[in-house]
């Protein structure tokens, strides 16, 4: 049913279900005022849907059962998923300098574990797998990534990235080291791509079973959750984060005020958090 209004216009109406639509399902508040975000977003899934406007659109997500593929759509078209390799730097020279030198020290042969949340694309968890195969090759690790959307985790399996995403942050050298060239694109290897494992998974709701983890990156997502949802994420936080272990935030995020019983440290050039 059309609306009557312009295919890039939508409705008060569309853009309150909106709202709830993505607080309910992913816990991530739209503030008021970003109409242009949910039509500029939504935008190239009606096209593609052959629905005559975003309104169609998102009048077809109010009536749609929960399983319907363009609710999972309509929730990954609206979840930042900006990322690239080795980004801002500091946190992984920290990693590479200080934290897992001491984490190996103290774990004694003991194998790692890491978690890079909101993985998105998997940059962040494929730089994590290159320090390690880099500069601690006899450690034994496991890395997890996981993301909310499904399309988004496949592409992180695959490990296939465009020219300029692997002009974003990697160096030339590690690019000719872990990467092959695939039809102009390059994909990680596939020694590195064992290293990794990459699942489905909603932060903002109960959290399935997870092995106890020394380093949890958990970077530029909690901005995007209320304050309740933020303190039952940090809640659920500490029941993952093995004693000594490292909680990576981003550099616009913090657990001051959310939870006291994190301590910031100054990691090398950083600041991590530990119970």
């Amino acid at each position: 049913m059309s609306l009557g209004l312009t295919p890039d216009h939508v409705s008060s109406e569309n853009f309150g279900f909106m709202r709830e639509f993505m607080q309910r399902e992913a816990a991530i508040v739209v503030e008021p005022g970003k109409e242009y975000l949910i039509e500029t977003r939504l935008a190239p899934i009606a096209t593609e849907r052959r629905f005559e406007s975003v309104n169609d659109f998102i009048d077809h997500l109010r009536r749609c059962a929960a399983g319907d593929p363009m609710r999972t759509e309509a929730i990954s078209a609206l979840t930042t998923n900006e990322t690239y390799f080795f980004r801002d730097v500091a946190p992984f020279q920290a990693l590479r300098e200080v934290v897992l030198p001491d984490l190996i020290s103290r774990r004694a042969g003991a194998p790692l574990h890491l978690w890079s949340a909101a993985s998105s694309t998997g940059q962040e968890a494929y730089s994590v797998a290159m320090i390690l195969a880099d500069h601690f090759p006899a450690q034994a690790a496991r890395i997890l990534g996981t993301d909310l959307c499904p399309t988004i985790v496949e592409r992180a399996r695959a490990g296939i990235y465009h020219q300029l995403e692997v002009n974003r942050g990697l160096p030339a050298k590690l690019l000719l080291r872990h990467f092959v060239q695939e039809r102009g694109d390059w994909q990680v290897s596939e020694a590195l791509r064992r290293r990794v494992e990459f699942r489905e998974m909603n932060l903002a709701r109960p959290w399935p079973p997870l092995p106890a983890v020394d380093v949890l990156l958990l970077r530029n997502v909690m901005i995007y959750f209320d304050i309740p949802t933020r303190r039952q994420i940090l809640r659920q936080v500490k029941n993952v984060l093995r004693p000594g272990g490292y909680l990576v935030l981003g550099g616009a995020e913090t657990t001051v005020t959310l939870d006291p019983d994190f301590r910031p440290v100054t990691v090398g050039p950083a600041v991590f958090f530990q119970l």
